[in-house]
């Protein structure tokens, strides 16, 4: 289960996301130059694209993206989607859930380019091999001016605008934005006192105006806490400072161990990510490491065709 979250801040925009799993992939930062070749499952080749950097398991000499980002600043994270049903068809316009992020950050420059291609192509259940099977994700796909939802289901790509820039996991995201309904009277300021005219009430603490924001680690409880936190955070012209007060954001919605007892122990925040859109700077942090450490994707040869791990 994880949260993702774009925000913008004094005319800086920011993508990340918290990786929440109980175990981790030896993913690591991974940049990959404009001439890496990208084979598609269909046959197709892509032998030139644009730069793109972010988190990845590399297998097999292959970048497998949980979140990136390339140099236009278009972004793209996967989130566990249980309920995704991708399709079985195969084809020169099908792509495998895998590809998927590859394909859209090699190729287009923004959302509005990138709704063009989704609207063309099949997402497909291939594997990438026998010990990487597809895992069922949804994405959030954004850029400096607009965001967008992409889900599988029925094996049918369905595209939401998603005007909080958040996204967790299921239930489906039409269903997580209607939810939010459920929390009108939310707000950084204390409520007014409307119970009733004949006595009156009091505050008794700061921050009123939140009793009632859900605290679960569930992904309903998360989408509601991240949407408010980051649709209310205060902006901060300072890039520091910024940076800092999005990683609040992130960890507002983090896992600790020992909370959500999975079969295979404890889910727990591997990782947070705070991704600069404008300047391909990849920042993150460990769950036991609140170094905040920078991979810089310009500080590469972008036109070579190796990939650099950081």
């Amino acid at each position: 289960m994880c949260t993702s979250v774009t925000w913008e801040s004094e005319g800086r925009h920011f993508v990340g996301r918290n990786l929440d799993f109980e175990i981790s992939y030896g993913q690591t930062p991974v940049a990959t130059p404009r001439n890496y070749p990208f084979q598609f499952k269909n046959g197709r080749r892509l032998e030139s694209h644009f730069a793109i950097i972010g988190m990845a398991a590399v297998a097999e000499g292959y970048p497998l993206y949980f979140d990136a980002t390339n140099e236009k600043g278009l972004s793209a994270e996967g989130l566990m989607f249980k309920t995704a049903k991708y399709s079985s068809e195969r084809g020169e316009n099908c792509f495998a859930s895998f590809e998927l992020i590859p394909y859209l950050l090699g190729t287009c420059e923004s959302v509005e380019e990138a709704k063009e291609h989704l609207g063309e192509i099949k997402v497909t259940d291939e594997a990438f091999s026998p010990a990487f099977p597809p895992s069922p994700l949804h994405w959030m796909i954004c850029d400096q001016k607009e965001c967008i939802t992409v889900e599988v289901e029925e094996g049918q790509v369905r595209v939401f605008d998603n005007p909080v820039g958040v996204l967790t996991n299921c239930p489906g995201f039409d269903k997580q934005l209607f939810n939010l309904n459920n929390y009108p009277t939310l707000s950084p300021k204390d409520p007014a006192d409307s119970f009733s005219p004949s006595f009156t009430l009091s505050s008794y603490s700061r921050g009123m105006g939140t009793k009632g924001l859900p605290g679960g680690l569930d992904s309903e409880s998360r989408f509601v806490r991240a949407a408010f936190s980051a649709l209310n955070a205060s902006k901060e012209k300072d890039e520091k400072k910024a940076v800092a007060q999005f990683f609040h954001i992130l960890r507002s919605v983090c896992q600790i161990k020992g909370l959500d007892a999975v079969e295979n122990g404890f889910e727990y925040t591997i990782y947070t990510s705070c991704v600069d859109m404008d300047k391909g700077l990849y920042r993150y942090m460990g769950y036991e490491d609140f170094e905040i450490r920078e991979a810089d994707l310009h500080a590469c040869d972008l036109e070579g065709r190796e990939l650099t791990k950081f």
